[in-house]
């Protein structure tokens, strides 16, 4: 058959057929976007929902499918979806479960893409979008209406590191056939049984932890539910948020490591963030695991340990010009969003004045993620660069 193709035809299609039996640690990079059926019948009976066939790359190789799988049993969950990142994750859960009319509820505290996407569904898609103290616990009851569809939720929160009740706040929206979903990033679905203490669905940013090296966008959407995967796997291919399978491959390839490096992350900030405790400059460390963070008894419950985020309050004394130059005097913690990888990182942030009602008002948050460099190189750092606020 050779000898009658063109050297043109010859490059595209190849006869050979590797031997099986290879064998190796890495999980193979499976890149496509045309998948190939054997039959007519094959390609019109094609099903993309289920994990057990081919269909079109959008809807997965091998290499996505193994890193589905993966993350949802690290997370306890049964099925999952990739997203090219957390945001995208975020929305696919929005557009798979509500509709114009309906109505959602979103902790004051969320990640805050999330709270733009929440205002852009009020705005544009007629969603109503209602946000609510994190730190309510069953008192949402008195919140959740008949067309509330969905219950966000995020432990700790976003920034600011409120430890929220979820199974007292998944009680209640049960209660009212809501579902809720949790944004569980923090702990990587490593310290906190997101579904165990009553989640629906939960969401991951994959960028961090899961990736690891702070070189690539990721996300998932995690369910134990059949149906809800159903609606969740609809809006993922409606909106076409595959999941890359090179991006896939370097996850895979980070998520053996990733609960050693997590505990490393986390032992360090304790060691900084006990540090920051005792300097005068820091007012407030913002950290689950220190008894005056809001919501310390309900971390202490439910969490089996902490990662390397968290936030400090600088005392009021101290202006953002201040806290800025602190900040670009550090030399180990770089400036970036982010967080999850091997280098540590700070980001200031402006808290919104409605949310500072248990915070000092006026007090500069900073926030650090503690990579895996030495703790006491990164006090060291931190000791230098404070001396530019005197």
């Amino acid at each position: 058959m050779k000898k009658s193709l063109s050297k043109e035809t010859l490059i595209n299609h190849c006869e050979y057929v590797a031997p099986e039996g290879f064998a190796a640690f890495p999980e193979p990079v499976y890149r496509a976007s045309t998948v190939i059926f054997d039959s007519v019948e094959a390609l019109r009976s094609r099903k993309w929902i289920g994990r057990d066939s081919y269909t079109y790359g959008l809807h997965g190789t091998p290499t996505t499918f193994t890193l589905e799988a993966q993350l949802a049993e690290i997370e306890g969950g049964k099925h999952a979806v990739l997203a090219p990142s957390g945001l995208a994750a975020i929305s696919i859960v929005d557009f798979a479960f509500l509709k114009s009319g309906d109505d959602v509820l979103i902790p004051e505290n969320i990640y805050n893409p999330n709270r733009e996407l929440g205002n852009w569904l009020s705005r544009d898609f007629g969603v109503g979008v209602r946000y609510y103290d994190p730190m309510i616990g069953a008192g949402i009851a008195e919140l959740l209406k008949d067309n509330t569809r969905l219950v966000w939720t995020e432990t700790p929160g976003s920034v600011t590191m409120e430890v929220p009740d979820i199974p007292a706040i998944s009680q209640a929206a049960h209660a009212r056939g809501a579902l809720v979903v949790l944004d569980n990033t923090w702990s990587a679905g490593l310290v906190f049984d997101a579904f165990g203490h009553g989640a629906d669905v939960v969401v991951q940013a994959a960028t961090k932890y899961q990736g690891g090296a702070s070189d690539l966008l990721m996300g998932a959407v995690i369910t134990r539910d059949d149906e809800l995967f159903r609606k969740i796997s609809m809006a993922h291919m409606r909106l076409g948020m595959g999941g890359g399978a090179d991006d896939a491959y370097l996850v895979l390839r980070s998520l053996p490591s990733m609960k050693v490096r997590f505990a490393k992350s986390g032992e360090s900030a304790m060691i900084v963030a006990n540090w920051l405790k005792k300097r005068p400059e820091i007012s407030k460390i913002l950290h689950p695991a220190f008894d005056d963070c809001p919501g310390h008894d309900v971390y202490r419950r439910d969490f089996t340990g902490s990662g390397g985020l968290f936030s400090v309050l600088f005392d009021e004394r101290y202006t953002e010009a201040q806290t800025d130059r602190f900040l670009e005097t550090l030399k180990l913690f770089k400036l970036g969003f982010s967080w999850g990888g091997t280098h540590s990182l700070s980001v200031p942030y402006r808290i919104r004045s409605d949310r500072r009602d248990w915070m000092q008002r006026g007090n500069q948050l900073i926030r650090f993620y503690v990579g895996l460099e030495d703790p006491q190189d990164l006090i060291a750092d931190l000791e230098q660069a404070m001396r530019v606020l005197d």
